[in-house]
């Protein structure tokens, strides 16, 4: 899963990269759009942790997350004479989109608002879409046109579907595609289309006052509230210091956990695992995917030469003591290619190609 980090200048979303990441990248001043900062990390995830307790394998491997920060957005950088930076096109490459918004007191003395620093930073973005869409549109008109190809001719409906909600002040997340429709746009990587999740970036004084989750704005948004400067310093600790710092600030959960939980969920998407000797590893999938397709997330050769899949969940299987142990007490299931795996599953995929 790779997640961008955007928002203004100096909306803390480099500390909060830190945070994240663990890193010590340059913060204050970094608006450079055509740069970026990248980090990856583990899912923290309890279940890889006790599976590879019980079977002591040679190699444990969690789900990763990439992190992207790039500049702050600035008013102009969806404009054409931009169109072609660094930044924007590594971003066009995420799953999800986090904005980090400003909810501390800005140094300038203007006036605090995160729905109007959110409004701005989406429109430079539906603007860079829309720049993209202008020029696809002036080629394949005509081409349209002339062929009357019925593949082309949707693609230049989509197209104006999509710029007509955009210069209507919309973005194209708004916008609801058929399963089809949404294959066809896909390659263009739209900015405006991503899945978002808000960050309010709030001061140390403000931790523990009210959530702005109450504002009527962000009721319909996928919101967290943290303070990015007490992150980065929480995330400089060990472990058990980090505990005890979190408990004194009343933050039942670190920022990378929070935000780990709230992408998934945006993205509709769970884990399931595979253990032996030699790794226990967790693989990350969409909810709704059935045996085969999950099989693919480990090797293309699993999802092609598919027969079955034993399987358990994997509370059950430490419960147990084993995969050995499950299996002679009948508690693993024989699943076919109809199976939709569900989030904790253990498989053992069986395939012959």
């Amino acid at each position: 899963m790779q997640i961008g980090l955007v928002g203004l200048p100096g909306s803390g979303k480099t500390t909060l990269f830190n945070s994240l990441v663990k890193a010590n990248a340059q913060t204050g001043g970094f608006t450079v759009l055509n740069k970026a900062n990248r980090g990856t990390v583990k899912v923290p995830d309890p279940r890889v942790s006790e599976l590879s307790n019980l079977f002591n394998p040679l190699k444990t491997t969690y789900a990763n997350v990439e992190y992207l920060d790039i500049g702050g957005i600035t008013v102009g950088v969806g404009r054409e004479e931009e169109q072609d930076s660094k930044g924007l096109n590594e971003l066009r490459k995420m799953d999800l989109l986090v904005h980090v918004l400003r909810g501390f007191p800005d140094i300038t003395g203007s006036t605090l608002s995160p729905i109007e620093d959110f409004k701005v930073v989406e429109l430079e973005l539906a603007l860079a879409d829309l720049e993209i869409i202008e020029r696809r549109l002036a080629r394949l008109s005509k081409e349209a046109r002339s062929t009357k190809r019925p593949d082309l001719v949707r693609e230049w409906e989509l197209l104006e579907q999509c710029k007509l909600e955009i210069e209507e002040g919309g973005v194209i997340r708004n916008i609801k595609f058929s399963p089809d429709d949404e294959k066809k746009l896909r390659g263009y990587q739209f900015l405006s289309q991503k899945p978002i999740l808000l960050v309010l970036n709030i001061s140390e004084e403000d931790l523990g006052t009210q959530n702005r989750k109450s504002d009527e704005y962000f009721e319909k948004q996928e919101f967290l509230q943290l303070c990015a400067k007490v992150e980065m310093e929480i995330a400089q600790l060990d472990e058990k210091d980090a505990r005890v710092f979190l408990d004194d600030l009343g933050i039942q959960e670190p920022a990378l956990n929070r935000m780990i939980i709230s992408s998934y969920s945006l993205l509709n998407l769970i884990s399931f695992f595979t253990v032996g000797d030699d790794e226990v590893k967790a693989w990350t999938i969409k909810r709704g995917v059935k045996a085969p397709e999950a099989s693919g997330a480990i090797h293309s050769d699993l999802e092609r030469g598919f027969i079955r899949a034993e399987t358990i969940e994997w509370k059950t299987l430490l419960d147990y003591g084993g995969w050995q142990t499950a299996k002679e007490k009948g508690a693993l299931r024989v699943e076919g290619k109809q199976y939709v795996v569900k989030d904790g599953d253990v498989l053992n995929i069986r395939f012959s190609i």
